[in-house]
């Protein structure tokens, strides 16, 4: 797999995916942890779904920032340290059981992941720009991308098991730990990496960092706090009278007006053969974003799905592997479960008055009556967050296979372009929400739990969505940008993450609006689809600015 490509490649393939095994471990948790009622926060849906649409927003708005000064100031290598130190720290942080250190955790991964996540990918396009490998950059990336998900594959075991017999704190230090490790194999394979991650400079024409300062960083955090004071019209629907759904979401979405001005001044101030590459990364931007999106799901209603609403017990064999792994946990059963749980949880109090209702449901109240077992009876359930491995499991399975697709296409003159493959992948994206409409009849709108094998289908479908877009995307950024702010728009990819990411979250914490759930995912799915055209609409202009910089696919 490896003689065919750079010497560095092996290096940056481990270094992220232990990065992503530290990162995927959090995730896969973090919603969990806040909804807990015993060693987490005690969180409402909407409240744990806003935290995480608003976070993961967050980590992906900063390499914007981190790109730019990985090439201004400090090159690739250093940008790349600091941040998977930083990151590191935040999620050994995360297990202390105090809001305000939730919230410096917070912080810390999203600026170190502002550092390292652009500018590892940065570095590894680097590699193969005008060199003998370039005909191979999609695979390249395609064997990167695998990288992160084997760490994102492999995690959730992990997280299950030490989650289940040590608490959410030692789950947390793991994800460190991985971190930690990912900076050590970074740093080992640094004699790589010479004559690829100096840094640029400050280019002819290129913006002043203090000028970015006061019209971009400094408008945002003032545009921030107007959407956090700003209030909207208040109705039965939103008595607090937000905007857009709470007062984060109107800060986040305020707070990136500037930065969005900036990506669209980058082109009318570009130099007039760079103005078409640019055109064309703003567009793909524009449209992953309702990919985003729906893919983020993952980590919140998705999570929820398998917790709620998926059949998790294991029973012989399964039952014994899982137990001494510690991958699963037992219950008992009893006729009062759920009046006890709502007594002792559900209905938060202060000074004897109710503040506030939370709708935690526990495992047995969906079970149809002739499953539920007799009274006294224990079962053993899997960890929810198992459920998270099912994505990044396809990504190993289907990555080798997508790679020698468009290798055999290749080898006879009839390998997509890029867009091309950005536009199918979004299409086939849109077609894996269906499979969850059919799981929403197949449980009678969440009154009965279903079989797992509706959130395998589910993410088999958009995985292979993901495989045509996510790391084609990577690709093209670093085909398509000009030279000298390469990073900076491998910055613009994120940001479009970053908005996408955000609107996830906005999504979820709605999913306890729709009474009939097969709704919520109808929506999804019109969001994609409507991204797919827009696509396929703009598709021939896109690939002839392929070919205009010189690369057919």
């Amino acid at each position: 797999m490896w003689k065919n490509h750079p010497k560095a490649l092996p290096f940056l393939f481990l270094s992220e995916m232990w990065e992503r095994f530290g990162y995927y471990l959090m995730i896969g948790i973090f919603t969990l942890y806040l909804k807990d009622v015993e060693g987490g926060f005690a969180m409402s849906e909407k409240e744990a779904s806003d935290l995480y649409g608003t976070f993961i927003a967050l980590v992906f708005l900063t390499p914007f920032i981190g790109g730019l000064i990985a090439d201004r100031y400090l090159g690739y290598r250093l940008s790349i340290i600091i941040g998977g130190i930083l990151m590191g720290a935040g999620y050994m942080l995360m297990g202390i059981h105090s809001l305000p250190v939730l919230y410096v955790a917070m912080a810390l991964v999203i600026f170190g992941n502002g550092f390292f996540k652009p500018n590892i990918s940065t570095l590894l396009g680097n590699f193969y720009t005008n060199s003998e490998f370039k005909e191979r950059k999609d695979e390249g990336y395609n064997i990167f991308y695998m990288g992160i998900n084997i760490g994102a594959f492999i995690c959730n075991f992990f997280g299950a098991a030490l989650q289940i017999l040590l608490g959410w704190q030692w789950a947390f230090f793991a994800a460190g730990i991985g971190m930690i490790i990912g900076v050590l194999v970074f740093i080992s394979g640094s004699k790589h990496y010479e004559g690829f991650t100096e840094k640029k400079g400050t280019q002819p024409g290129d913006m002043s960092f203090g000028r970015i300062i006061l019209f971009i960083l400094f408008p945002s955090v003032v545009f921030g706090v107007i959407g956090w004071l700003l209030k909207g019209v208040s109705s039965p629907t939103n008595p607090d009278s937000y905007i857009f759904g709470s007062d984060s979401t109107d800060a986040f979405i305020f707070a990136c007006i500037p930065v969005v001005f900036f990506y669209g001044s980058l082109y009318f101030q570009g130099k007039k053969e760079e103005k078409k590459q640019i055109g064309a990364l703003l567009t793909i931007f524009s449209v992953v974003i309702l990919f985003w999106a729906v893919f983020k799901l993952n980590g919140s209603a998705l999570n929820t799905w398998a917790d709620r609403y998926t059949d998790r017990q294991v029973t012989g064999v399964a039952e014994t592997i899982t137990s001494s792994l510690k991958f699963s946990k037992s219950i008992t059963y009893k006729l009062d479960s759920v009046d006890k749980y709502d007594a002792q949880f559900r209905l938060q109090k202060e000074n004897g008055v109710v503040q506030k209702a939370y709708e935690y449901p526990v495992y047995f109240r969906n079970v149809s009556p002739e499953k539920l077992p007799e009274q006294g009876t224990k079962i053993s359930i899997w960890a929810t967050n198992l459920s998270q491995s099912i994505n990044p499991g396809w990504v190993i399975l289907l990555t080798p296979l997508v790679v020698a697709f468009f290798t055999f296409l290749r080898g006879r003159g009839k390998e997509p372009s890029t867009p091309s493959k950005i536009a199918f992948g979004l299409l086939i994206s849109a077609l894996s929400v269906l499979v969850m409409v059919l799981a929403v009849k197949a449980g009678n709108n969440g009154t009965e739990k279903v079989g797992v094998i509706w959130l395998v289908a589910n993410y088999g479908i958009i995985t292979i969505g993901e495989l045509f877009l996510s790391p084609m995307g990577l690709s093209l950024v670093s085909k398509v940008s000009p030279a000298n702010i390469t990073s900076l728009m491998m910055g613009g990819w994120f940001l479009s993450t970053s908005i996408g990411n955000k609107l996830s979250g906005v999504l979820a914490s709605l999913w306890d609006t729709y009474e009939d759930k097969s709704n919520f995912f109808w929506v999804n799915f019109a969001l994609l689809m409507g991204a797919t055209l827009l696509m396929f609409i703009l598709l021939k202009k896109l690939n002839k600015v392929m070919e205009v910089k010189g690369v057919s696919k």
